[in-house]
């Protein structure tokens, strides 16, 4: 993560973030201000009408200048009152424009992340951003269009309304509206970093409750309950500290803003009664003038909610810039290739490939080719970096050295679409999306029929569990495929990229939770549907790969040996030990 940013720089961060997304709204923006600036003078006009009753009706008894400018004053209210209404409706209206337009782009720039980037922000912290870091910049908007936007106007009129009643009695607003102003920005000051703070607490408590989510089974399993009980408590009450600690200023602020208040109220009648008094004015006078001061201080602790909100939504601001500046590794071409002359063949040259901030490179120097109607296996042990290897090719990172070619073309150079088209990766850890089992089989193909489908399940081994469920293809599947097994989870996962129908296809350990019988009978029916492409298979069972036409044998990052079953058997160590730690001699013969 970037480090904090200087308080400065935050406040241009957010003035920047609110500059190019507001700027396509300047249209309602200019009405609201209209409509805001229109209903905050009747506000203003309200106090002077009143005076003007009190003096020249209620005083003298003229009943009818009270009727008249009662009237008046109804017109005015309602004046204010529709000019309310349509501010707020704008206001709400941009703000929720607003709030769509910033999810969409941090969403936008997230799905074009590689794994390098979301490893770095990490899950949690990206869904906390997408979501809870742009709804506190879009009540900031909303706010300051509902507020913000009348309180100058209301604090500046005040004065002047207020200074037309009576000069020397506004004396007193010298001393409250900076005592006001000083005390707000002290406490907002300190607010500014407990801000900060509560992000990333939020971050972490959404971290610890998706791991556990997540990882349900395995504290079951482990009775780990009591421990992970006491990691969520221990993050909730973090939060709840910090929470308590903004809660407290908050709490100061309105006390505080009410004391200099009261104080000035009393100040007012104290030295309006020796003005009447005196006969330097009327009680009319100094009822407007309290009116005023009452309207001056509500701008102020208008201003003070929004005062209130800005130090969390500048921090807000700077976490959604910093996901919008990130740039992703794995970058589209600038012309890219969409069409190819030959039919699947996949080239690995010279491939090295390094994690940010890693001492040694995880893949150095590997060479492989994977021909079409050939199946290509790669096997190692764990960490060798098969699956980082699988990884490059539909560039879910990009080679650090080296290229990795498609029909000759590198994969930097291709169209995504294309790729997408030519290439279909069953990954390690498959995973459904929630929907139904059609659904999830059409995701690479939304316009495959119901009898691809079955064709891509009866090669997948999957066709007879799916008929035994009650909806059959419509049957629901949850988020994540928690509803089904693993075996049935891998299938289902195959059967989607089969109905793609690529023309490379890729397996990282694609087999691991299918039993023996299963796995034989899915490979045999998986042989004759990828008879003519190219298929590269990662596994850690060597029942899976001993048939293939060419075995890659990678150790420590490194191609160690590459040939057939029987020709790594007799020249490959490496090989010979992986085959004999999971089968005897004679079933490895």
């Amino acid at each position: 993560m970037t480090p904090d940013l200087a308080e400065p720089e935050r406040q241009r961060v957010l003035i920047r973030l609110l500059r190019t997304y507001l700027s396509p709204y300047k249209k309602p923006i200019g009405l609201l201000v209209a409509l805001q600036l229109l209903q905050t003078s009747a506000t203003l006009y309200l106090p002077t009408l009143n005076a003007d009753i009190i003096d020249n009706g209620v005083v003298t008894g003229d009943t009818g200048h009270i009727l008249a400018l009662g009237a008046l004053m109804i017109g005015v209210s309602l004046v204010q009152v529709l000019c309310n209404i349509g501010a707020v409706f704008y206001g709400a209206r941009t703000a929720s424009a607003l709030g769509r337009d910033v999810r969409a782009d941090v969403f936008g720039r997230v799905q074009s992340f590689s794994a390098r980037e979301v490893g770095h922000f990490g899950a949690p912290s990206l869904i906390t951003r997408t979501t809870n870091d742009v709804q506190q910049v879009q009540m900031l908007v909303l706010m300051a269009f509902t507020l913000m936007v009348s309180a100058p106007i209301m604090c500046v009129g005040g004065i002047v309304m207020a200074l037309g009643q009576d000069v020397p009695l506004s004396a007193v607003l010298l001393a409250v509206v900076p005592v006001l102003g000083i005390c707000v920005s002290l406490i907002v000051k300190k607010m500014r970093p407990l801000f900060r703070t509560m992000q990333e607490r939020l971050d972490t408590v959404n971290r610890v409750l998706r791991e556990q989510i997540t990882g349900n089974r395995v504290i079951r399993a482990f009775v780990r309950d009591e421990y992970e009980k006491g990691r969520f408590r221990e993050a909730n009450e973090e939060l709840t500290d910090v929470s308590l600690s903004t809660g407290r200023l908050m709490a100061l602020m309105f006390p505080t803003v009410m004391t200099v208040v009261n104080v000035s109220s009393v100040a007012v009648v104290w030295f309006g009664a020796h003005r009447i008094d005196s006969g330097a004015i009327q009680i009319g006078a100094l009822t407007a003038f309290l009116a005023y001061l009452m309207q001056i201080v509500m701008a102020v602790m208008m201003a003070t909610f929004m005062f209130m909100m800005v130090p969390r939504a500048e921090v807000c601001a700077e976490r959604i810039q910093e996901v919008l500046d990130t740039d992703s590794s794995v970058v589209p071409p600038l012309a890219p290739v969409t069409e190819l002359r030959s039919r699947g063949q996949l080239e690995v040259r010279g491939v090295d490939f390094r994690y940010p901030g890693a001492e040694e490179s995880v893949l150095r120097g590997i060479d492989l080719v994977a021909r079409p109607g050939e199946t290509t296996a790669i096997i190692g042990s764990t960490g060798s970096g098969k699956s980082t290897l699988l990884g490059l090719v539909p560039r879910l990172f990009d080679v650090t050295g080296g290229e990795v070619l498609v029909d000759g073309v590198d994969v930097r150079e291709l169209d995504p679409a294309t790729m997408a088209r030519i290439v279909g990766l069953v990954p390690q850890k498959p995973y459904l999306f929630s929907g139904t089992v059609a659904t999830n089989l059409r995701y690479g193909k939304p316009d495959a029929g119901d009898e691809e489908l079955w064709q891509a399940l009866e090669v997948a081994q999957a066709a007879d569990f799916v008929r035994g469920l009650e909806a059959g293809l419509n049957a629901p599947i949850a988020q994540g495929g928690t509803n089904v097994s693993g075996g049935q989870r891998q299938r289902l996962a195959i059967a989607r990229t089969l109905v793609q129908r690529p023309e490379i296809y890729l397996f990282d350990d694609s087999f691991s939770a299918l039993d023996y019988a299963t796995d034989a009978a899915l490979r045999g029916a998986l042989a004759r549907e990828t008879a003519e492409a190219t298929v590269v298979i990662v596994a850690q069972r060597v029942s899976t790969i001993r048939d293939a036409d060419r075995i890659v044998v990678l150790d420590e990052g490194r191609v160690v040996g590459a040939g057939s079953h029987q020709e790594l058997m007799q020249s490959n160590e490496t090989y010979r030990e992986i085959v004999l730690s999971q089968l005897t001699e004679a079933e490895a013969a």
